[in-house]
């Protein structure tokens, strides 16, 4: 048996231990800051002055002070001090400054990436995969200028969207 979870590094209470409530008061803070984890900011390398007890961040590339040698680690405040866990890839947090989520991709943060395969509302897909390029209107026997203006523009703005190929 290991000392701690596999994924996010929790302790375990082993066998004859002594003193098993510390052990598990730690999994707890760290679990309290891994669910449904939302944080103040992304990026900072120092640790703020005056946290309050439950605030978390995800430290900068090249933190500094006791957030030394974490880096990109979630720094949660607790009572006992900071709490650090290490992302796993997937994990995705709240942010709270900008308000879109942080998405954790085994090497780096990503923020406001949403990754799917298609929008769905209400059973009803909305936005599939990118489909082929439309051509664009060329001459032909009769012209409209405004009808061909006017497939232009919506043509430039789901191409602009990425919604199709250019």
């Amino acid at each position: 048996m290991s000392d701690a979870t596999a994924r996010l590094g929790l302790p375990f209470i082993q066998p004859g231990q002594a003193q098993k409530e510390l052990y598990h008061n730690e999994a707890l803070a760290l679990l309290d800051a891994a669910v449904h984890a939302a944080v103040e900011s992304r990026g900072d390398d120092v640790p703020p002055a005056s946290p309050s007890a439950g605030q978390s961040w995800i430290v900068g590339a090249a933190p500094t002070g006791e957030w030394s040698g974490r880096a990109h680690d979630l720094a949660t405040w607790t009572s006992g001090g900071w709490r650090f866990l290490a992302p796993v890839e997937g994990m995705r947090i709240w942010r709270r400054d900008t308000g879109v989520f942080a998405f954790w991709t085994g090497t780096a943060w990503r923020d406001g990436e949403l990754t799917g395969n298609a929008v769905v509302i209400e059973g009803k897909t909305v936005v599939g995969l990118q489909q082929a390029a439309i051509s664009d209107p060329a001459a032909g026997a009769v012209v409209d200028d405004e009808a061909r203006a006017a497939i232009a523009a919506i043509l430039a703005a789901l191409r602009a969207h990425g919604l199709i190929a250019t």
